[in-house]
C-alpha cells in the first residue's frame, strides 16, 4: 500500500504539470510491452467535465523530439479534415520527464478520442460483423492515406516502425522485414533435409531482391504516416462512418508503397488482391512516380514472402511434408512471378 500511495502522489504531481483543475477520480491503464517498453495511460476527467488521456513511457523510441512530430503529424491529418485527438505539451512548454513509479517517465497529454475505435465497436458484434464493419472503412481509410503521402511531408528524419533498410529504434539490431526473413530462414534451416535446397534457394532469391532493392530504394517517394491502421486505431461515429484515426507512436516517415503493402495481410493470394485493392483506392489521390512502379515488384517480393505471417503459416502445417512442399512452392513462385502492379498505379483521380 505505501508503494501505491508513493506512486499516486507521484501521479498526481504528474497531472499537475497539465491541467489546471483537480481532477477527478482517474483510470490507470498499463500498456506496457515488457520490461523495456513502459507505458502506462491515464484517463482523466477534469472539474469542468473534460476528457483528456495522459500518457508516459519509458522505452527507447520515445522522445521529447518524437513526441512533437507525433503531435505535428495529427495536425497535418486534422488539416485534411480527419479527427485526430490533439497532444499537449505540459502548462509551461514541453514534455517534462518525470520520477514515476522507479522509471524516468517523458509524459504528455492527449485529448480523449470523440469516437470509438472499430476494434471497440466491434466488441459487441460477432466476428462477421466485425469483419463487416472494418471491411466498411477500407476505402475512406486507403483514401485519407493517399492523401497524406500526396503531401510528401518532409519535416522529419524520424522513420516509421515499418521503415525499411534502416531502424526505427536505438534497440533494434535490423529493419523488421530483415529480422523477419532472417526469423524464415532460421526455421526453414530446422526442416527435414529433403526441403533444404529448395529453402536455400529461397532464401538466395530473397537476399538477391533486397539487395537490387536497396539501390533504387532511396529514390522512392516519402511522406509522414501515423503507420498503424488496425481497428484499434480507426475511429467510427456511430453510424459505423469512418472519421479518423489515433495513436502515433509508430509514425514516421515513410515509402508510401513500402507502408500501403505492409499494412496488408494475408495468405498470398488473399494479400495481393487487398494490395492491389489499395493501389485502386489510393490511385484515385495519389500520382505514382514512374520509380515506383518500376520498384513495386521487387518491393513485395521482399516485405511479402518471407513476412512474419507465412512464417506463421509454414510452422502451422508441422509435419505435413506435403503441406510444407506445397507451401515453399508457392513461396518461391511469389519471389519469381512476374507480377504486374502498374495498371494498379495509373492515375484515377476523382473529377
Amino acid at each position: 500500500m505505501a508503494i501505491a500511495r508513493e506512486q499516486g502522489a507521484a501521479l498526481e504531481g504528474v497531472l499537475r504539470l497539465f491541467f489546471d483543475e483537480a481532477t477527478a477520480p482517474y483510470q490507470v491503464i498499463n500498456t506496457s510491452r515488457d520490461e523495456a517498453d513502459f507505458r502506462e495511460t491515464v484517463l482523466v476527467e477534469t472539474e469542468a467535465g473534460r476528457r483528456f488521456v495522459l500518457k508516459l513511457a519509458d522505452n527507447d523510441f520515445t522522445t521529447p523530439a518524437r513526441i512533437g512530430m507525433w503531435q505535428r503529424t495529427a495536425e497535418e491529418y486534422r488539416a485534411l479534415g480527419y479527427y485526430c485527438p490533439r497532444i499537449y505539451e505540459a502548462r509551461v512548454g514541453g514534455f517534462p520527464t518525470v520520477e514515476y513509479g522507479g522509471r524516468r517517465c517523458l509524459c504528455y497529454a492527449e485529448d480523449f478520442a470523440a469516437y470509438r475505435s472499430v476494434a471497440d465497436r466491434a466488441a459487441g458484434e460477432t466476428e462477421e460483423n466485425g469483419k463487416a464493419l472494418a471491411a466498411s472503412c477500407r476505402e475512406a481509410v486507403w483514401t485519407m492515406t493517399a492523401k497524406i503521402a500526396a503531401r510528401r511531408l518532409d519535416y522529419t528524419d524520424f522513420p516509421s516502425a515499418y521503415c525499411l533498410f534502416e531502424t526505427f529504434s536505438p534497440g533494434d539490431e535490423v529493419d523488421e522485414v530483415l529480422e523477419n526473413a532472417r526469423d524464415w530462414k532460421q526455421y526453414a534451416e530446422t526442416l527435414p533435409a529433403e526441403f533444404a535446397e529448395q529453402a536455400r534457394r529461397i532464401w538466395a532469391l530473397w537476399s538477391e531482391n533486397r539487395a537490387a532493392l536497396e539501390a533504387v530504394y532511396p529514390q522512392l517517394p516519402r511522406s509522414v504516416f501515423q503507420a498503424d491502421l488496425n481497428p484499434t486505431n480507426l475511429l467510427v461515429d456511430e453510424s459505423g462512418q469512418f472519421v479518423g484515426v489515433f495513436d502515433f507512436n509508430l509514425c514516421g516517415r515513410d515509402v508510401f508503397l513500402n507502408y500501403l503493402m505492409r499494412e496488408n495481410y494475408g495468405d498470398f493470394e488473399a494479400e495481393l488482391d487487398l494490395i492491389f485493392d489499395a493501389l485502386n483506392i489510393s490511385r484515385r489521390h495519389y500520382a505514382f512516380s514512374e520509380p515506383e512502379k518500376e520498384s513495386a515488384l521487387s518491393l513485395y517480393r521482399c516485405l511479402k514472402p518471407l513476412a512474419f505471417t507465412k512464417l506463421y503459416r509454414l510452422k502451422a502445417l508441422g509435419e505435413d511434408r506435403a503441406a510444407v512442399r506445397a507451401f515453399l512452392d508457392k513461396t518461391e513462385h511469389y519471389l519469381t512471378a512476374p507480377i504486374d502492379f502498374a495498371p494498379h498505379m495509373a492515375p484515377l483521380f476523382d473529377l
